[in-house]
């Protein structure tokens, strides 16, 4: 089991909530204490390898996705080998299903053919897909001096599309923005690589529409220059809230 990539996963859907939504595992007591557990364990940055050792088999894992004042709920269940082969298999990428109170068959039919893929030539000639969704996000570390990982930010930067900034040395700090799916992805790629107190502190929606500080990827040597990068973009009030910027940290 891809454990790692399933406990990234699962991070990403909670940081990726909107407010009013809500996450939860669905299921027995004891699974969903071994899951909570494991999750944990991972967004404290500590090391799962204690307990997915103690844990063996770790359950397959069945989570709820929720909003507050819609009927419906979606309810996924990650395949016991998820991620791998899931680009050549079908029987190995997640089942969602659609579930709620009041909803009819005729109702809820199109919402699981749209989560399973099952869409008809004639619904994806007459449904249109919501545009994406335009993200940020912002990491912080003890440090970033490797060559290597600096390296790795600029060349995903430019593979995904994405623009924002590095500061380097210490403390490590990452800004990124740009789709949904590629705001992400990059998340993930970050934190494969080996750190020292690695803190995703939000991956969220934002509006980049009227945004015309789009541009490549740069890299600053002083907090200073980060707050001052931040204040250009209207978008201080999310390191300086975070306590970026301040005399501990500097």
């Amino acid at each position: 089991m891809c454990l790692d990539s399933q406990l990234q996963e699962l991070q990403l859907i909670q940081h990726s909530l909107l407010p009013g939504e809500s996450f939860s595992f669905a299921l027995p007591p004891e699974d969903s204490r071994i899951w909570t557990s494991l999750l944990h364990s991972f967004n404290t940055a500590a090391s799962t390898t204690t307990l997915s050792s103690l844990l063996s088999p770790v359950p397959q894992v069945k989570f709820e996705v929720k909003a507050a004042d819609a009927r419906i709920f979606f309810e996924v269940q990650f395949p016991e080998r998820y991620p791998e082969d899931s680009d050549v298999d079908t029987a190995r990428v997640p089942f969602i299903s659609v579930n709620g109170e009041g909803i009819s068959r005729d109702e809820a039919s199109p919402l699981a053919g749209l989560c399973s893929g099952e869409i008809s030539r004639e619904q994806q000639s007459t449904n249109r897909l919501p545009e994406k969704a335009d993200y940020h996000a912002l990491l912080t570390s003890h440090h970033l001096v490797s060559p290597t990982k600096r390296r790795s930010l600029q060349r995903w930067s430019s593979e995904l599309s994405i623009s924002g900034f590095a500061k380097v040395g210490y403390p490590g700090v990452i800004y990124a923005q740009g789709s949904q799916e590629n705001i992400q992805e990059f998340v993930a790629n970050v934190k494969c690589m080996q750190w020292l107190a690695l803190r995703v502190r939000f991956v969220e929606p934002i509006d980049l529409a009227n945004d015309k500080n789009h541009r490549g990827w740069t890299e600053f040597q002083k907090v200073g220059e980060v707050v001052e990068e931040m204040k250009r973009r209207g978008r201080d009030k999310y390191i300086t809230e975070m306590g970026i910027g301040s005399s501990a940290l500097q």
